[in-house]
């Protein structure tokens, strides 16, 4: 989207040697992605999320796993036995001209082979280096195992995701969130020391701990335990509260379900509202038109009002209710476009794939072909998340083979 496809992205000239790991991961492919020499170093055979699945044309072999390809790209790969003195050795060789060293290993493996930071750092003080740990490498659980179930129950995040009948257990979201929520506090700090060590010119330790990470991206769940011991409700579809909210998920016409977002509060979006109706034809059968219309005469209402004003609380409701009685009365993918158009926030529940081929992705570039030689052909990723014109975000390539670039960097 007007980005200069020669330009050099954001983070050109920063080198980064990776510890492959499944932590640390997609913080290396952000790192890569912004124009970092990304240089991913596996043990013999490679790393072991090579064997997790789905595999591209089923075929189960390590250069086929989709996982793989997805949390490296732009990187390039190289292999070395760390448990060897020479293995270690090269590492400590790597580390040394680099600018970040990022790792996910166990707390303390790395300290028992001697190439830990204390010691890489003594002769490289602007070394940054970033750990990514379950629950950080000082703490008294730092030993701990943990998975990304684990993580999202202990930290929060699962509590506040299910349904509104709670007799059904909470959900833990999918995706590896925990993964992708500590790999991008990685990203966010690591600028940060980069941009401290230009006016220090030392580098630092950066401790990651995952359920920290979690546990921040709670919304209200942590903060308001902590400051008045209030615990938030999971609810269909919509934020958790300590108090039930009105339903947003309706199922449209067509069976498929929509989200009604937000409902209106300002006179614009009441007045876009009463349209739609008209537009429709169902203002005569929609019970709420009339509070719809008070809305716009008393100038909206605000949303500090709700709790105090019985008239403002009944005219947000009403907006509320309008939007689910349209809902009911036309196709799921009308509503969505309709209602976007007239600004009224709102959305679909759709399918991963078929959110990937919405016209408005398309239309910013956000599906990327990327070429793969193992299967002779060029697979579509998912693109850049922000549009940089003057620093693009970039795949700039495939993930690395298993040792692909031994004979270039080692």
């Amino acid at each position: 989207m007007g980005a200069d496809a020669n330009r050099p992205g954001p983070l050109d000239g920063l080198t980064v040697i990776e510890l492959a790991s499944e932590r640390a991961q997609f913080a290396g492919k952000q790192f890569a992605d912004l124009g970092a020499d990304v240089i991913v170093v596996e043990p013999p055979g490679g790393h072991h999320t090579r064997t997790y699945g789905p595999f591209a044309d089923d075929v189960e072999s390590p250069e086929h796993s989709l996982w793989w390809w997805c949390y490296n790209t732009s990187k390039r790969g190289v292999v070395l036995d760390l448990d060897t003195p020479e293995g270690a050795a090269k590492f400590a060789e790597l580390a040394r001209d680099a600018d970040i060293v990022l790792e996910g290993e166990d707390p303390g493996r790395l300290d028992a082979l001697g190439i830990d930071h204390p010691q890489l750092r003594d002769t490289h003080p602007e070394l940054i280096w970033v750990s990514v740990t379950p629950y950080g490498r000082t703490t008294s659980r730092a030993h701990e195992p943990a998975t990304d179930l684990t993580i999202l129950a202990g930290g929060g995040p699962a509590w506040s995701c299910g349904y509104d009948d709670h007799t059904i257990a909470p959900v833990r979201g999918g995706g590896n969130q925990s993964v992708h929520m500590a790999g991008m506090f990685a990203v966010m700090t690591t600028l940060t020391a980069l941009l401290a060590k230009d006016v220090t010119g030392r580098g630092q330790h950066i401790d990651v701990n995952m359920t920290a990470c979690a546990n921040v991206s709670t919304e209200a769940g942590s903060y308001m335990w902590h400051t008045d011991k209030i615990t938030v409700q999971r609810q269909t579809g919509r934020h958790a509260t300590p108090v039930l909210t009105m339903p947003s998920q309706v199922r449209c016409k067509d069976g498929r379900y929509v989200n009604t977002g937000f409902p209106p509060r300002s006179v614009k979006e009441f007045e876009a509202l009463i349209g739609w109706l008209d537009t429709l034809g169902l203002t005569d059968d929609c019970p709420d038109a009339p509070l719809l219309q008070l809305g716009v005469e008393r100038g909206g209402v605000s949303m500090t009002e709700l709790s105090t004003d019985e008239l403002a609380s009944a005219i947000f409701g009403a907006g509320r209710e309008a939007m689910v009685f349209i809902a009911q009365h036309i196709d799921a993918m009308e509503y969505f476009e309709t209602g976007q158009r007239a600004g009224i926030p709102c959305g679909i529940v759709a399918s991963p794939e078929e959110a990937f081929e919405m016209p408005h992705f398309v239309e910013r570039g956000f599906q990327v072909e990327v070429e793969h030689d193992v299967i002779g052909r060029s697979v579509r990723y998912p693109g850049a998340p922000a549009i940089m014109p003057a620093s693009p975000w970039r795949i700039s390539r495939r993930a690395p083979k298993i040792g692909e670039h031994d004979a270039e960097i080692l």
